[in-house]
């Protein structure tokens, strides 16, 4: 049994992205994984400002949020899964924040298994360029990562519009249900 954690940068509940989190959450689950997703819209983070707190004082962050908690899940996880809707050719605000405050201890995350999901409008090739850079931006900060799986959602706007397009619902159950000890 492996730890997974969903980290859905969705700011819709029930938006595309958020919708692929769950098949992927079904799948792992069914595999027999320990799961858990965190919609980042409902937590309270600050946006790192680069002061440095955290180099001195042991990775405690200046800012008293939820991000402290969710770190420690991330480092705690054996898999880790970023979803992001696309905006602007790149990844949300929502995850981007994620991602900037685990700064505080990023040299504690290591050995991960990742997947990510990205959803856009659009239904262009390049149109997820920008948010896989990110993600494999962060991957190439993690010691020992292996990239295991992406999800391209494409032409997928209105809330709930992933749902006519079975193949991707079962893309993301068979990636979560993939993940094995």
């Amino acid at each position: 049994m492996k730890k997974v954690l969903i980290l859905s940068g969705s700011p819709r509940k029930g938006g595309n992205s958020d919708i692929l989190c769950d098949e992927f959450l079904k799948g792992a689950a069914d595999a027999g994984n320990e799961v858990e997703k965190i919609r980042v819209v409902e937590k309270k983070i600050s946006p790192c400002t680069g002061c440095y707190f955290c180099k001195n004082h042991g990775g405690r962050c200046a800012f008293n949020d939820d991000m402290g908690e969710i770190l420690q899940k991330i480092i705690d996880a054996d898999v880790l899964v970023l979803s992001s809707p696309v905006y602007f050719y790149s990844v949300c605000a929502q995850l981007k924040t994620v991602i900037d405050r685990t700064v505080a201890r990023w040299t504690e995350i290591a050995n991960k298994e990742l997947y990510y999901i990205a959803t856009a409008a659009e239904d262009d090739s390049d149109t997820l360029d920008g948010t896989l850079a990110c993600f494999h931006g962060f991957a190439r900060c993690i010691d020992g990562y292996e990239e295991k799986g992406t999800l391209y959602g494409r032409g997928v706007y209105d809330k709930g519009d992933v749902l006519s397009h079975p193949e991707l619902m079962t893309i993301a159950y068979e990636m979560g249900n993939s993940i094995r000890d």
